[in-house]
């Protein structure tokens, strides 16, 4: 039993989890490469990629204002490791950026598409997870100091651009709000028991926003 709790609390075991949505992609590409038609799979699969991300980023979102709710073990074992759920989620959108370049016919067309709302709002939602996943680690918290949890807040505005990005592109909100939707009624209600002072569960020593 001992062994088996020191082997989930491994950095091996959460690392293990947050990659099995890669292996899906993996041999979509793979199956793509084998038929000639790569890049009509990496249109497709992107999409999924760009899915996984967004969850991954609202799940680490989500754990403190569900922890002020219920400090419940499994939600502190996530916060323990938020920092992993940050950086995951920056993976899957390096992933899904790259597979939406594979998929342009040119130079041309991706310039072109720098006219579009959705695709400029995608870039701006990349670049601002870049330095957040670059100084989502103990050396860069002890370096910025304070200033490394103002950076860290980062991650609410690119929660709001990934969600209008998506909009956009599902020509509707059905899909996004699914997944922003708890986030949204949950952070509203954090911001309301700060307003009327209801004094929250205090928090496990955790990574990224709070």
């Amino acid at each position: 039993m001992l062994r088996l709790r020191k082997a989930l609390n491994s950095r091996y075991f959460i690392w293990a989890l947050l990659s099995i949505p890669s292996i899906p992609i993996l041999i979509g590409l793979l199956n793509g490469y084998a038929d000639g038609a790569l890049v009509e799979t990496a249109e497709e699969i992107r999409g999924f990629a760009g899915q996984i991300a967004a969850l991954l980023m609202v799940v680490a979102l989500l754990l403190t204002p569900l922890l002020q709710l219920r400090r419940l073990s499994f939600l502190r074992w996530l916060m323990q490791r938020r920092r992993c759920l940050g950086v995951a989620a920056f993976s899957y959108a390096a992933v899904h950026v790259a597979l939406y370049v594979l998929a342009l016919d040119s130079l041309g067309e991706g310039i072109a598409d720098l006219g579009t709302a959705e695709i400029v709002l995608g870039w701006v939602a990349f670049f601002v997870f870049i330095p957040l996943a670059a100084t989502s680690n103990q050396v860069s918290a002890r370096l910025l100091g304070r200033r490394w949890k103002q950076l860290q807040r980062l991650t609410y505005l690119a929660a709001v651009v990934v969600l209008v990005h998506w909009v956009l592109v599902e020509h509707g909100p059905a899909p996004a709000v699914i997944f922003f939707g708890p986030l949204a009624v949950l952070e509203l209600f954090r911001v309301w028991r700060a307003r009327y002072g209801v004094r929250p569960a205090s928090q496990p020593n955790g990574a990224g926003a709070g």
